[in-house]
């Protein structure tokens, strides 16, 4: 099963994903946490260089298909190898991510992106999708409250951040089958408890 975390800056989707990784362990499930951009040493370079520096230190282009590099190789390395093993895979973001970022609110034809994940996992999506909602305010103070330097995505204006929120509910609401939408401005315990109920429900359905 393919579970990814998706939000604004943040919404606390890295610790709702290591909170619902301690979770299926300690329910005997195999599990394998990964992040993007990350999660080889390839990736976390690549992380490194987007996610750091000026909002305006690349291009749109640049930006994307450094982002779909590091995909592709995440994905061919860690998360199909877990998946073929039978292993629950939780990824702190994927493609909705960058149809939302790169797509939505930086102009890249939604088109081009979709063609490039059939070629990187043969267009697979997640079984389920947690998006944690969060207003862009709340969310910015939060992220600068972490004290490190990936704030490229931060630094850009509380527009572009609307336009990331409304771009994630958009994903959400055509696919509702696949989303739970959570109020991320909740305490953590109180969104932790939402996701255990619901992927213990969807586990007991075999999906």
């Amino acid at each position: 099963m393919f579970i990814t975390f998706e939000g604004g800056e943040g919404s606390g989707k890295s610790v709702q994903s290591k909170l619902l990784y301690d979770f299926l362990i300690e329910e005997g499930y195999g599990v394998l946490l990964t992040r993007e951009p990350g999660g080889t040493p390839l990736a976390e370079d690549v992380r490194r260089i987007v996610l750091t520096g000026e909002p305006e230190k690349m291009s749109t282009l640049t930006e994307t298909l450094l982002y779909l590099a590091a995909r592709a190789d995440h994905w061919s390395s860690v998360i199909k190898p877990a998946l073929d093993a039978n292993k629950i895979v939780i990824c702190d973001r994927f493609h909705d991510s960058t149809l939302v970022y790169q797509g939505m609110c930086k102009g890249v034809a939604e088109d081009f992106l979709n063609a490039a994940l059939r070629e990187i996992s043969g267009g697979r999506k997640p079984d389920r999708t947690y998006l944690l909602d969060i207003a862009p305010q709340i969310g910015i103070t939060r992220a600068f409250s972490r004290k490190n330097n990936e704030t490229r995505f931060e630094n850009m204006d509380m527009a572009f951040h609307e336009q990331v929120r409304a771009g994630f509910l958009k994903l959400a609401a055509a696919e509702p089958e696949r989303f739970l939408t959570l109020d991320g401005s909740q305490p953590v315990e109180t969104v932790q408890e939402k996701i255990k109920q619901d992927i213990t429900a969807v586990l007991a359905r075999g999906r």
